[in-house]
């Protein structure tokens, strides 16, 4: 089959061709969106990562395509539905960095409720040594609220419990064995955002999700909380953000995503394009306000971004490829219907 391989850093390569000799291979290590499209088309396989866009337009551009892989956990960069009316089989990896997101989840809030950054920032950059406005605050004993008990959910509540944290969590889907063995407890969504004095998302971004935190629901929150989000940016409203914080309703934010990131990535770009939406432009100059805040860590989708992790993200992406051709591909793989 003819394969192509899309934003691809480079040490891939020899790790592919070796487990997937029988196939005619392409590597790139460009994304795929409307406005980007590689000039060869005729790929039976698609394997790519979360800055690509593929839309129903680009789906058409590909006419022998079957299967698109991503090489991540989260799918709401492909037009799922537009890939099914055309037969075309969606595959992810459902769980490649379970310990890894959550480590830097915790690595973000570590950052903030002690200052770590700041106190860093002002030896390199000022030479100042001082320790005025560095008191930070004590997680053990605390309350921390995760929203999704998935896997990287879960590993959150295991090191929250080891940090000697209270935890209660919000999922729409209850896991009692995860009750049972971690020893936390399931609250809703506004009795974890009332009570919790940390708050660390990790639920996958569909309609149910977007803006699952909100200008009203902010409104309801712990005084004093943080707030540190690696999942997907749209989970959260970035208004709901600059209001929590202008409020002094939220202490802290972590954010290794945000809302309108692409454009936010290439804004010339996207300035440049015609029917741009106010509420994006909007978003945009409130990602910037957000970067300048001093109570706010920006990181660039990186929790992810482990040698261990990626070297299970590749191991499974070349599992979904070697078991669609031969007709073997776990259906834990395939993006649910």
């Amino acid at each position: 089959m003819k394969i192509g391989f899309f934003e691809l850093e480079g040490w891939e390569k020899d790790v592919i061709i070796k487990a997937l000799p029988e196939h005619e291979l392409y590597f790139s290590d460009k994304k795929i969106s409307e406005d980007e499209m590689p000039e060869r088309r005729d790929f039976d396989i698609v394997s790519l990562f979360v800055s690509s866009r593929v839309t129903a337009k680009v789906i058409e551009e590909f006419p022998n395509l079957k299967l698109v892989t991503t090489n991540s956990t989260g799918f709401d960069h492909i037009d799922c539905a537009a890939c099914r009316a055309r037969g075309i089989t969606v595959a992810y990896v459902p769980g490649y960095g379970n310990n890894t997101v959550a480590e830097y989840a915790f690595g973000l809030l570590l950052n903030l409720t002690r200052k770590i950054y700041q106190a860093i920032d002002q030896i390199k950059e000022r030479d100042d040594f001082s320790q005025n406005n560095l008191r930070g605050i004590d997680l053990k004993g605390r309350t921390m609220g995760v929203l999704g008990t998935g896997r990287i959910g879960r590993e959150t509540i295991a090191i929250a419990k080891g940090f000697g944290m209270k935890v209660i969590a919000f999922d729409p889907y209850p896991n009692a064995q995860a009750v049972q063995e971690l020893g936390f407890e399931y609250k809703t969504l506004d009795e974890v955002l009332a009570n919790a004095d940390c708050i660390l998302i990790h639920c996958p971004l569909s309609d149910s999700t977007r803006h699952l935190i909100n200008m009203e629901n902010v409104k309801r929150m712990k005084r004093g909380a943080y707030l540190v989000n690696t999942a997907r940016g749209p989970i959260v409203e970035t208004d709901a953000i600059v209001y929590g914080l202008q409020n002094g309703i939220l202490a802290g934010v972590g954010l290794d995503v945000l809302e309108e990131e692409g454009e936010t990535k290439d804004e010339l770009q996207f300035l440049a394009k015609s029917g741009t939406r106010e509420e994006e432009l909007r978003t945009i100059l409130e990602n910037h306000v957000l970067m300048k805040m001093p109570n706010v860590l920006i990181t660039p989708h990186n929790a992810f971004n482990s040698q261990e992790a990626l070297m299970r993200i590749l191991g499974t992406t070349i599992e979904n490829i070697k078991g669609f051709v031969g007709n073997t591909l776990n259906p834990k793989n395939i993006v649910p219907v």
